[in-house]
């Protein structure tokens, strides 16, 4: 590909060098550093050149796993012509919206202020010079139709100042009016009613043919699917359980599982679905769907005791730590859709290849099973595999036995196949918030699995951030090359104090406890409103347009859902009301949101769930071999309001509350809830009999 440079005004070129990406760390915008566009990352530099040339903006965030973010650059970006008019007319300016999630939310915002409908990648947005609010704002715009779009945006800020510094003001306040604490009152008594709403819209929404919520595209929704298990647990001790609940959240991971959103092959979900059977998917594999969803079906497997969920558990884990973590311990970020310029190629198969790789009886179960023997499903040329055929059903003269070790010996061959194809690119930014999701989903896999290697890679990974991106008191969001960079955001702070307390219930260390708490302060410091809930950037981030404050849930769970859970847990592990009072403020500042669409606010609801009844909290102390049956028991079955943690009896640098627990000779147990906590309890039965007098909700 030709290489460009910009003159330092933006406007001339030369194709004998790099333009200014080329000194970045993100792969995203090192995909782009060979445009002839001359691209700026957002930075003062890139800001104060635009108000220096009175050029607008011309703001395109994406990521490097995004298909038609590859498609517009192809079409546009790698075009001589339309190069040279963004470089005419434009500041360009190219964002990884990975590493700037803050930029990323406001103007995905903007764009549905502007557009009436939600935005997506590529979101192409034109800033005004001096303010930085949109002009106009798209997502992908095919070649002649861009162009176009340059020439009449330009000239509509030539001639139209007046209505565009008018249009920033509606949309800076319309922005401000998005945060829900306007309408809030910290005088609110928080009550059940959303949970019982966010069951209903559930099963409005419920898919009962083929599983999930709602239409094609079909996306997993694990908060959806915790929001149903936790309904299901919290009467299934009484004379009507919510086995509906419990029905469409299992009937919905069987369904995804089965289907080609699952990584047949090698493990793993792909991003989401094209089609309302789960059958083909958009083929880009992100970090962290892969954690919600190892989360969620080793929490159905601990509740149904089902094989199965295990076994997705498992594989989704085990292709985790084989093609996404770094040897130094932190995971990556994304896997490419495309490899060698088609999506999906790298995972599609025909029968002549598994025959070619194959034992014939091996490629008569692997081609069944998978779904060769039907007409091809992808673009009527080649086949993506699905559980088409169950083994037991599978027309063959083999036993269901010796079916299944074909197919499992038969998956191993077709694995080594697949990876001595050209890869999709891998994306190795390691980002603190979706590393702290996989450090939560490893650490519960472990405990539910009872597999150590998985609580070995949570270990490496919060070591890896702590050593890496941990500087001064301080998050940095993303690491690459060496290089951390980026004050973190809320999510980061959160997501990492959460994955460290499932971590410590795997496996105490002291050292992940101060860690946690040193992060929950940080949140309480520098992101907490004074009138409830948490902002997305700290006090001292750089200012914008707009600051959000996010309840709802996302691609991702809210920070500020996970944030609460995180207050609710150190607060009554620790005896700390300041943590429960802040973790009920953010409820409080969230309620009208919380009432009107419940069930997009499933992490919310989860620490409303832990307000309202209160939360089981257990400490044993006592040698570590001692207390293995101990943990294995309160452990058991899925308990959402239920944590343990096991603290080795010569465990140092506790905390006054959990130092004075100590083990009296004994192993010895204390089990909490809410902040009443019983007597010491120095033995297996009568711990049983504690337990089982109060059964979680």
């Amino acid at each position: 590909m030709a290489t460009v440079a910009g003159a330092s005004s933006g406007c001339c070129y030369s194709r004998t060098m790099s333009n200014r990406l080329a000194q970045e760390t993100s792969p995203y915008l090192l995909q782009h550093a060979d445009n002839p566009v001359d691209w700026h990352p957002w930075s003062d530099e890139s800001l104060q050149l635009a108000r220096r040339s009175q050029k607008p903006i011309l703001l395109s965030i994406g990521y490097s796993a995004c298909h038609w973010c590859h498609v517009m650059a192809h079409e546009c970006f790698e075009d001589d012509a339309t190069a040279e008019l963004m470089n005419e007319l434009f500041v360009n300016i190219k964002v990884d919206r990975e590493e700037r999630p803050d930029l990323d939310k406001i103007y995905q915002s903007a764009h549905y202020l502007i557009a009436r409908r939600p935005g997506g990648w590529p979101l192409t947005v034109f800033l005004d010079a001096d303010r930085h609010t949109p002009i106009f704002a798209g997502t992908y715009f095919p070649r002649e139709q861009f162009k176009e779009l340059l020439r009449r945006v330009d000239e509509f800020a030539r001639e139209h100042s007046d209505d565009i510094e008018t249009q920033g003001d509606a949309i800076s306040q319309a922005l401000a009016s998005l945060d829900p604490t306007s309408r809030a009152s910290a005088d609110t008594t928080l009550n059940d009613a959303p949970l019982k709403l966010a069951r209903q819209q559930l099963e409005e929404s419920f898919d009962s043919e083929f599983g999930g919520f709602g239409a094609a595209p079909k996306f997993p929704h694990p908060t959806h699917i915790e929001t149903l298990l936790s309904a299901w647990r919290a009467t299934a001790e009484s004379a009507a359980p919510d086995l509906q609940a419990l029905y469409m959240a299992t009937f919905t991971l069987t369904r995804m599982a089965n289907g080609g959103l699952y990584d047949q092959i090698g493990g793993g979900f792909f991003r989401y679905s094209v089609d309302r059977r789960w059958a083909i998917p958009h083929f880009e594999k992100m970090l962290y769907d892969n954690a919600a969803l190892l989360a969620i079906y080793s929490e159905a497997h601990a509740g149904t005791g089902e094989p199965y969920f295990a076994r997705i558990a498992a594989e989704t884990a085990d292709w985790v730590i084989r093609d996404m973590q770094d040897p130094e311990g932190g995971y990556y970020s994304t896997l490419d859709a495309d490899s060698e310029g088609h999506e999906g190629l790298f995972y599609l198969w025909t029968p002549q290849q598994m025959d070619e790789v194959l034992t014939p009886e091996e490629s008569v179960v692997a081609r069944q099973h998978y779904g060769l023997g039907l007409e091809a499903n992808f673009e009527g040329q080649a086949w993506h595999a699905y559980a088409a055929v169950p083994i037991d059903d599978l027309d063959s003269s083999l036993a269901p036995a010796a079916a299944a070790a074909a197919l499992e010996s038969a998956r191993a061959k077709l694995l080594a196949t697949r990876d001595a194809r050209v890869w999709p690119g891998r994306d190795e930014k390691v980002l603190a918030s979706w590393n702290g999701l996989m450090i939560k989903a490893m650490a519960t896999a472990a405990r539910v699995l009872e597999r150590q290697d998985l609580a070995e890679s949570a270990e490496a990974a919060a070591r890896f951030v702590k050593q890496r991106m941990w500087k001064d008191g301080r998050l940095l969001a993303s690491y690459k090359d060496g290089r951390a960079r980026f004050p973190a955001y809320l999510d980061d702070y959160a997501f990492i104090a959460d994955g460290l307390i499932d971590l410590l219930r795997c496996r105490w260390n002291s050292e992940n406890l101060t860690f946690a708490c040193e992060l929950a302060d940080v949140m309480l410091e520098h992101f907490a409103d004074p009138n409830g809930g948490f902002f997305f950037t700290a006090d001292d981030h750089e200012k914008l347009i707009h600051r959000p404050k996010p309840f709802s849930d996302e691609a991702t769970p809210s920070g500020n859902g996970i944030a609460a859970q995180v207050l609710l847990r150190l607060g009554h592990l620790l005896g700390e009301p300041r943590y429960i009072d802040a973790a009920i403020r953010v409820l409080q500042a969230a309620w009208p949101a919380l009432k009107e669409h419940p069930h997009a606010h499933g992490s919310l609801l989860t620490a409303l769930h832990s307000i309202l009844d209160e939360p089981e909290t257990i400490v044993m102390r006592g040698d570590e071999g001692e207390l293995v049956e101990w943990h294995r028991y309160v452990n058991a079955g899925f308990n959402p309001l239920r944590v343990s943690f096991a603290i080795p009896r010569d465990a140092e640098d506790l905390p006054e509350t959990l130092a004075a627990r100590t083990a009296r000779g004994e192993p010895v147990a204390y089990v909490c809830r809410g902040t009443a906590c019983s007597a010491p309890i120095t033995s297996l039965e009568a711990l049983t009999t504690e337990l089982g007098s109060s059964p979680p909700g």
